[in-house]
């Protein structure tokens, strides 16, 4: 029942080009998306080393001294680049509910390969494709972004693919809408607690994604990441090893008229005995579609009986939004 549970999908089948395999795969993955927004992906294709590489720079630059993290620090609340410090934001806010800052640092960067085109760079754009801050430590970091990003991007257009075909709509229907996507890829570190946390504050609060869709991958450790499942239970988002996790965000979630459900998820604190067991790193692709991307009800998820929900939202008006809401004190002042 994938409404209490997160299910794992192989999606090797999608890639032999098999109409009835990429079906196959496709009716899976509706199912989870419909019943709980949260799915488990084996067969993506992503290189291992390439995964470990990313994981082993981002380690080396959280682990550098603060102050010189510090030299590329988040600009502005609505700028998605560059350090946000410990506690420096509370996702639940963006739900309108106060909550202290996260236990987690991160790093992120945006779009990499943007032309120097008005499009992406003209009043429009607003601030989706300002420049990326890259740390002078480690010296390899931005290579290793950079190709981890463009693997994201490609593996995320395969699974808008997926979603395509799952909600009866032609294959590509959605490529036009991402073809110049803001996506961010960002790293969060956990680091070990040394004190007990603040009462409501967790290592990262209770949330949806923004997006159209994320891309997760995480280590096992204590301190994990948990889903709001249908029947009101917080539920554990299991860790398979060479897997991605998947979920929807809210963009994805309108533009199927809530038939698709973007789910609260948390990231919960380790039990005081078991912190120092609990350093936990993950590497978050959030998948968006372009800015000027109108996100109106997909045809087969409206009828005479079911009207959009929502009206049209640009995708860049809808993220600026947010991002602004999820900042605190702490990274402004820091």
């Amino acid at each position: 029942m994938t409404w209490l549970t997160v299910p794992v999908i192989d999606i090797t089948a999608y890639w032999t080009g098999v109409d009835a395999s990429k079906r196959d795969v496709a009716r899976q993955i509706g199912e989870a998306c419909r019943d709980i927004g949260f799915l488990v992906i084996a067969g993506h294709r992503v290189p291992p080393d390439l995964i470990a590489a990313v994981d082993d720079v981002s380690r080396e630059f959280f682990d550098l001294p603060l102050d010189e993290k510090m030299k590329v620090v988040r600009p502005a609340p609505d700028v998605t680049r560059g350090y946000i410090p410990m506690e420096g934001e509370s996702v639940a806010r963006s739900r309108g509910e106060y909550a202290p800052g996260d236990l987690n640092e991160s790093f992120m960067i945006g779009p990499v390969d943007a032309a120097e085109t008005a499009y992406f760079h003209g009043p429009p754009a607003g601030k989706h494709f300002a420049p990326n801050l890259w740390p002078e430590r480690p010296a390899r970091l931005r290579a290793i972004y950079t190709t981890y990003y463009r693997v994201m991007a490609d593996l995320a257009r395969t699974l808008m693919r997926l979603f395509a075909l799952a909600l009866d709509q032609p294959e590509t229907i959605f490529d036009e809408k991402i073809d110049r996507h803001i996506s961010r890829l960002r790293v969060r570190n956990y680091p070990a607690p040394l004190e007990p946390p603040a009462p409501g504050q967790l290592r990262a609060g209770a949330h949806s994604d923004y997006g159209s869709l994320t891309i997760l991958q995480a280590e096992d450790k204590a301190g994990g990441l948990q889903v709001h499942n249908k029947a009101g239970a917080w539920v554990d988002v299991p860790i398979v090893p060479d897997c991605f996790i998947v979920n929807l965000g809210d963009l994805m979630a309108r533009w199927t008229n809530d038939h698709w459900v973007s789910t609260l998820h948390r990231v919960v604190n380790p039990p005081m005995e078991l912190t120092h067991l609990s350093r936990r790193q993950s590497l978050v692709f959030f998948h968006n579609p372009n800015y000027d991307a109108a996100i109106a009800c997909i045809p087969s998820c409206q009828g005479p009986d079911r009207p959009p929900k929502y009206p049209v939202i640009t995708s860049g008006d809808h993220l600026r939004r947010q991002f602004v809401r999820t900042q605190t004190q702490a990274e402004t002042t820091t």
